[in-house]
This record gives structure tokens, sequence and C-alpha cells, in this order.
């Protein structure tokens, strides 16, 4: 796609030289700027350029030097496009080298879509030193489980130590409690060494409530939408040529100076644009060409609730041409069948028929009604390939924002939750893990912030309550701003070890292996899958074939045992059982199914069993 926008002046501070830096800031809203360098005390007058840009070059400046804009002789204000904030949201910009990051792994290629397994972590409470350094340390317990992409909560500065960090308000600077820009770097090439590509979650649909001074320097919001979080940012109003471009050279900062190897959009049916090519579209296609003059390769996710194939549909088919989009209904109908639970936007789930949808086709909810948003939603999706539906169980939001951050098998115990994994790692679809669920973490994943403006913390609190009001959760929800919420949401290394948690993680690692090993397992054709109800109400079948031949997958959802029927719409001849959730070496009390399959069998209450016939090869 061709950009409907001229490449604009770079956006942030560039090294010219050994010492040397052009630095360039859109300040339609000023008159006057100067760059204040710090150590020196030095303000130098910033040239005015058309389009309400200024610019300056300087020598003499390090690498970390600190620096201010000063705006119209008064106001002084950190960089919009820093790459680095060593005292926090309202101090001063550093400068950044990123060219002189040692690199590794230059010929790293991130896993084809078929063999993307995602893992998403939050930086700060994944390890007990919420560090990327420390990050680096559990790169091999990942690789050896079978993910193949790491996928970082955001780390956009975000203002004190303790954030989620969709609070972030500097786009372009990693994160000082993290370890910074140089910490990100080793991260990732440390994630390449270990054959592991890395994603991150990027924020445009706004920004934080403290430390975000953009709207001094111009029209980077609106008032013509609202978000859920805030001001929405300024994508299709007057100037927001220069906004799209400022968030356009974000995403390919991260791609190009860290070698990140693909982003996670949030919240994209938040970016509201009713301009001739939605923001999303010209993003895309700004990634593609980048793509094609470097010669890499790299995939965009998105956030989106909206059910719309044209997401990942291909720009030649008349998409916006992502990669992937994370998969709601697949989570909501998972989760209301094994917890039962109706209220909020699970009150549109908990229905077999939606998960057998999800499972085939990808939306439960394609041109369907739906109650919790008073309107018919989505449209058939089920022509796209599998790989393009993000599938999980857990993830930051579906864990962090319950009122008490509960972890699923915490809800549902270790048998269901077993069931739950063979749905999500067997079905079509890119899985994705959410950090400790694979030894079944009990621990809490909560909400929290260590804002710096008491009423601002206040603030939070309240709308914390008053958010899950629609889900009627009981028990207090707790503090954001205590320490202890923070603390309490690491998951526990020490568990993996530890009985009943070393077997779930054995079967995680099963399931992943047999997963990887298999084409039919991981196939993005649609048609090759089969997904059908079984005689027990919550007991259904799926048979997915391909190259290495056909396997039969069944699943008791159900408290109950069910006699079940499957000979009646699926050969059985010549399959024999490979995985069994109930064996011993996974925390079960032993397989008691057929070794071979029947036409007829009794399937055991929350049970997951895995058949496989090599004597036939799919057409």
């Amino acid at each position: 796609m061709q950009r409907i926008l001229p490449r604009s002046l770079p956006v942030g501070p560039q090294k010219t030289g050994p010492s040397s830096w052009r630095f360039t800031v859109w300040a339609p809203n000023r008159k006057r700027l100067d760059l204040l360098l710090e150590d020196t005390g030095r303000a130098v007058p910033m040239e005015p350029l058309p389009g309400g840009h200024f610019t300056v070059e300087v020598s003499g400046a390090a690498d970390g030097a600190r620096y201010w804009f000063v705006l119209d002789g008064k106001t002084r204000r950190a960089d919009p496009a820093s790459r680095f904030q060593p005292d926090n949201v309202h101090g001063p910009s550093a400068l950044v080298d990123t060219d002189a990051f040692a690199r590794t792994a230059a010929a790293f290629a991130p896993p084809p879509p078929d063999r993307r397994v995602y893992y998403e972590i939050h930086v700060g409470t994944f390890t007990p030193q919420g560090t990327f350094d420390a990050v680096v340390e559990r790169l091999p317990h990942l690789r050896e489980l079978g993910v193949t992409c790491l996928e970082l909560m955001p780390v956009a500065q975000f203002p004190g130590g303790r954030n989620w960090g969709y609070d972030g308000v500097f786009p372009f600077a990693v994160s000082l409690a993290y370890g910074g820009p140089a910490g990100l770097a080793r991260l990732v090439n440390a994630c390449h060494a270990q054959g592991l590509a890395l994603v991150l979650d990027v924020v445009y649909n706004h920004l934080g409530p403290e430390g975000n001074y953009l709207r001094d320097f111009g029209p980077y919001f609106t008032d013509r939408y609202r978000t859920p979080w805030g001001e929405a940012v300024n994508f299709d109003g007057p100037g927001s040529a220069a906004v799209r471009e400022f968030f356009i050279q974000n995403a390919l900062y991260w791609l190009r100076d860290y070698r990140i190897d693909g982003l996670r959009l949030d919240a994209v049916h938040a970016i509201y644009d009713q301009g001739p090519v939605h923001f999303v579209d010209e993003l895309a296609g700004a990634v593609a060409d980048w793509e094609e003059r470097a010669g890499r390769r790299t995939f965009l996710v998105a956030e989106t609730h909206l059910n719309d194939p044209a997401v990942v549909t291909e720009k030649a088919a008349g998409g916006m041409g992502l990669d992937g989009l994370w998969n709601d209904d697949f989570h909501h109908a998972v989760h209301a069948i094994l917890t039962g639970e109706r209220r909020g936007y699970y009150a549109d789930y908990g229905s077999r028929d939606d998960l057998i949808a999800a499972m085939a086709d990808g939306f439960a909810y394609a041109g369907r009604p739906s109650a919790f948003f008073g309107h018919v939603r989505g449209s058939c999706a089920a022509h796209l390939p599998a790989d393009r539906f993000v599938n999980c169980l857990q993830n930051h939001d579906q864990v962090g924002n319950r009122a008490r951050g509960e972890r699923l098998v915490s809800l549902v115990g270790p048998r269901a939750g077993r069931v739950a994994a063979a749905l999500l790692l067997l079905s079509p679809g890119s899985p994705l893990l959410f950090m400790g669920e694979e030894w079944g973490e009990t621990r809490p994943f909560l909400y929290f912030i260590s804002h710096l403006d008491a009423g601002l913390v206040d603030a939070v609190r309240r709308g914390r309550k008053r958010e899950f009001a629609s889900f009627r959760w009981r028990g207090e929800v707790p503090d954001p701003f205590d320490p202890a919420t923070f603390e309490a949401s690491r998951p526990d290394w020490d568990k993996p070890d530890a009985a009943g948690h070393a077997a779930m993680l054995a079967w995680h690692k099963a399931l992943l292996a047999l997963r990887a090993a298999s084409p039919a397992l991981r196939g993005t054709h649609r048609p090759r899958t089969r997904v059908w109800p079984l005689d027990g109400a919550l007991a259904l079948a799926m048979e997915r074939r391909g190259e290495d031949g056909r396997f039969l997958c069944l699943f008791n959802l159900g408290r109950r045992a069910t006699r079940a029927s499957v000979g009646a719409s699926a050969p059985v001849k010549g399959y024999a059982r490979l995985l069994d959730s109930d064996e011993a070496r996974f925390g079960g009390e032993g397989a008691v199914l057929p070794e071979r399959l029947v036409a007829t069998l009794t399937l055991p209450p929350l049970r997951a069993v895995v058949y496989k016939c090599g004597e036939e090869r799919a057409k």
C-alpha cells in the first residue's frame, strides 16, 4: 500500500555524528522553542519549519545527556518522542544511541504463522527482580515449554514504578523500572539467541493521565471521541497528519531500532478515525513498506472486540492486512462453560454451540445479536486462515480485570484446567499462554498503579469499583496503589517443581510438543478441521487432518460422565490413544479409556483425550 502522507521529518533525536544530534519536534501550538541541555545549562534556539516543526543540530552531546524543550521561553517539557526518561515522567529526556546496542543473531527470522505460540508477561512481576535481565534468565524455560513468541505488556514510560503499562505517556521511552533501553536490547538479543521472537504491546488509542504533556505541543488529542480510558488520539481532525506520522514512526522505531519482531496493537476498536484510510490500515501499509526495504519479516496483531474479519484480511482483498487478532470469543466461550459465570460480557456465552463455532470458524459472534453490546456483532471469518486468530484461556485483561484477579485454575480446578489447555493447544488458531499458566499458577494477577498524583490514585480506586458492578463479583477490590497488590501478582517460580504443578506443566509440554510435531494440529486451513457435538450436553469431538494423518480429540467439559457415540460421525478404525488428561503423569488418576478407539465409549467428566490414526492420509 502507498502511504497516503509523504514521509515527514524524523521524530525525536537523531544522531548525526560521534557527539552530534539533530532534534526535531512538532509544536504548532508554539511560536518559539529552545533546546536546553541540562549538563551545560545552555539553551539553543530551534529553527521553525513549515508545518509547525522546529529543529536544531548540536554537537558535544554525549549518549545519556539530559535535555528539555523550553516552550515560548517559559515552560520546560520533556521531548514527546523521548527515548528515555531517567527521572520518570516529570523529568528531562535523555539521549539514547540505539546504534550502539550490541547485536546478535542478526539473521533471526520469526516463526511462520503456523508455529506461533505466544507467552504474555508483565515484565515487572514475571520475576522477583522485575527486570528485562531477569526475564532473560527464564527464557530457557519458555523454549523447553514450546513457546516461540514472548509477548511483553507495554514497556513505554509510565508514572512511578508499578503499572500495567497502559498508562504510558512517552511512547518511545523504555521504562526505567525494567532496565531502560539497553535492558530491552539485551532481552531482544537473548530471545533471538534462544530462537524466540519478541512481541511488544503498544498503545495508540490513548495515553495515560499523568505526565501526559503532548497537548502542550500540538493537537494530539480530540474531544470528538472519548475512549473508556480518557481522551482519544486525534487521527482524523485538524493537525492529524503529524499525529498519525508520530505513531507510525513509533511502530517503525521498535521494529527497526530494537529489532522487535511483532507488535500487538492495543484496543484498535478505540482508535477512532473517520478519514479516507483508517490509521491502522495506514500503519500496516507503512510497516509492509519498511519490511520490503529492510528485508525483514515482522507481524502485527490487533486487539479488537468488533469481530471484524477485515482487520486480518489481506490488503489485496480490501482488508487492513494485519497478521492476527486477539479472539475474545474463544476465551469467553470456554470460560463461561467451565465457570458457569453469566455476568457482564459472559452473558453472551455459555452454550456448547458458542465453543464449537469459535473452534471451527474463529468467531462465535459473526452476525449474531449480542445482549451485552446491544447490537448485531461481527461477520463471518471462517474463510480466513486459522493462524489469524490468537486464542487464549488467560491474558492480562481476562485475569487482571477481575475484581480479585483469579486465575482460571483457581476457579475451576486442575482437572478442568487440563481440559481447557487441550482445547486451546489442539484447536485451530495461534495459542497464547499467560505467565505461569503452564504450571497452573494460582496466585492472582491484579491491577496495580503507582501514580505520583494522590488525587488520581483515589480516582482510580473509585473507578475500579464501578467497573466491576455489572459482574457482581464478591469481595473487596484490592487497592491498586498498595505495593502488596503488585507483589501478590508475581508468579511463584518454586511451583513448577512442586507436586501437582509439575504435572500441569508436563501436560502443557506434552500438548505443545504434539502440536509442534504435527502438521495436522498446526494446520491453518479450516476445512481440514471438523468439530461436532457428542451425545453429552457438554461433550464434543474435533477431527484434524493433515499430511501426518488424522487426529480425533474428545472433550467432556461437564462434571458428569457421558456415553458418547463417536462412530456415528467419524471412522474409528486404526485410531490409537496418544494423550489422556487423566494420566497419572499429568496429575490425574490414571487413563481408563481404551487404547484403541471404539465406536461408543463412556467419556469421564472433565476429560480430554487425543487419538491418532496414521493409516489414512488427509486429502
